[in-house]
């Protein structure tokens, strides 16, 4: 039955990226279940107040526009032929989709070899992409994402964005495909850990979703 639940979840994920209306996919967690490194308050804010804005403002803010009848990929890599409340927003959207994903209750996870091989490969070790990406969060001035991404190249690099662009968009300086991304609005961390950035960039290692990552990477790699 869970493997059932998780395949559900996977498949409205894929699909509600192709409809006209937007829709939250379900969370794949209760609230409190990431307790310990995110806190249940933070967790329902983040997704029943904060989520659920960015695609009910996308949904207003695409109405009677060509991007009405476009998926969230297409909107994102045209972005800069679209108003600020369609980008925000649809960033805001996919950015939020994708990082429910990457996180999980389930402990000790592990990158596939392939994923592995391949951080060993871009970075020297894992702890030294961890320390990478976690510099990229902490060095965010203000609000934004940090980001494991896929370049077009098939290499891995870490990058960082402000607000809720991404490395989909073609406004970005550099562009890929976004395999984790670590949110690092207050938001997403401040009833817990209040201006400790640090804090919590180190704490998400705790719940982190290696085998969602790995799964987005063998999906990246196989579209290069």
């Amino acid at each position: 039955m869970k493997i059932l639940k998780i395949a559900a979840v996977s498949a409205v994920f894929a699909a509600q990226f192709t409809m006209a209306q937007f829709k939250q996919t379900p969370l794949p967690y209760a609230y409190n279940a990431l307790e310990g490194s995110i806190d249940a308050q933070t967790m329902e804010i983040h997704y029943s107040k904060h989520g659920a804005a960015y695609v009910t403002n996308l949904n207003k803010a695409i109405a009677g526009t060509p991007q009405e009848k476009q998926t969230l990929i297409q909107i994102l890599s045209e972005t800069s032929k679209v108003s600020p409340a369609i980008r925000n927003n649809a960033g805001g959207h996919y950015n939020h989709e994708l990082f429910w994903t990457i996180l999980t209750p389930e402990k000790n996870t592990q990158p596939s070899p392939q994923l592995a091989k391949a951080i060993n490969e871009a970075f020297g070790s894992m702890d030294a992409f961890k320390e990478k990406i976690s510099k990229a969060g902490a060095d965010r001035f203000g609000s934004g994402w940090a980001w494991l991404s896929v370049s077009k190249g098939g290499k891995l690099f870490v990058s960082s964005t402000p607000n809720q662009d991404n490395p989909l968009m073609d406004i970005v300086e550099e562009r890929g495909t976004p395999i984790l991304g670590i949110d690092v609005w207050e938001h997403a961390y401040y009833l817990k850990y209040q201006n400790k950035r640090a804090d919590y960039l180190s704490a998400i290692w705790n719940v982190l979703n290696w085998k969602e990552v790995s799964k987005r990477y063998d999906a990246a790699i196989s579209k290069k």
